[in-house]
């Protein structure tokens, strides 16, 4: 639920922005344009990390916080288990597969949110916003997303459980963790995606 909010607020503000610019010139038919490259490119993924990186991430962190807090991780320890296969990988691969789904989910809800605009205001078909979404839109646009959305998966999955296992033993450490959890994630997912444009940028793509 909070995906779809999120992706179809974030679609409709990119077209209602858009649409400002290109009323002027009478070319409001391209909003599918750019919603669609916007969206499926990076902000579907982008906003679904951030998502993720305050539910998710905050909450690995703090599972594995308290399970240090009560000696749960410790025991785990004392039996020959490791913490890290044991708690960490089913996460990290969990999230990690995930995310693309997610990512896919909010690309269509921000092109709907885009959709809404530009029937209401624009004055478009939907027929002909639609077709154009579908000309404009392409495979590279949608790999480049999910290589994003699978990055930021891995980003807020490994932030989270890393928190959490480096949590002090108090109560008051685990929200500490969490916060820094979530904050971390967000730094990161930032940098992961301008090297990413960059790298797409240097390869023509």
């Amino acid at each position: 639920p909070i995906v779809s909010v999120m992706g179809m607020l974030v679609g409709s503000i990119f077209a209602f922005m858009g649409a400002i610019q290109l009323r002027t010139f009478g070319a409001q038919i391209y909003v599918a344009d750019l919603v669609g490259i916007a969206m499926v490119r990076v902000m579907g993924a982008v906003m679904t990390g951030v998502i993720m990186a305050g539910r998710t991430g905050a909450a690995y962190a703090a599972q594995l916080g308290a399970m240090q807090v009560n000696e749960e991780i410790d025991a785990l320890r004392t039996f020959g288990i490791s913490p890290v296969e044991f708690l960490v990988a089913p996460r990290v691969i969990a999230l990690t597969l995930m995310m693309p789904f997610l990512c896919v989910y909010a690309d269509f809800m921000g092109i709907l949110g885009g959709l809404i605009v530009g029937a209401g205001m624009l004055d478009l078909s939907a027929a002909s916003y639609i077709a154009e979404t579908r000309s404009t839109l392409d495979l590279t646009n949608l790999w480049i997303g999910l290589f994003h959305s699978f990055v930021f998966g891995i980003i807020i999955s490994l932030t989270g459980c890393l928190r959490g296992m480096q949590c002090s033993r108090s109560a008051s450490a685990v929200g500490d963790a969490a916060t820094s959890a979530v904050v971390t994630a967000i730094v990161w997912m930032v940098i992961a995606t301008a090297a990413i444009t960059y790298l797409c940028d240097l390869l023509g793509i």
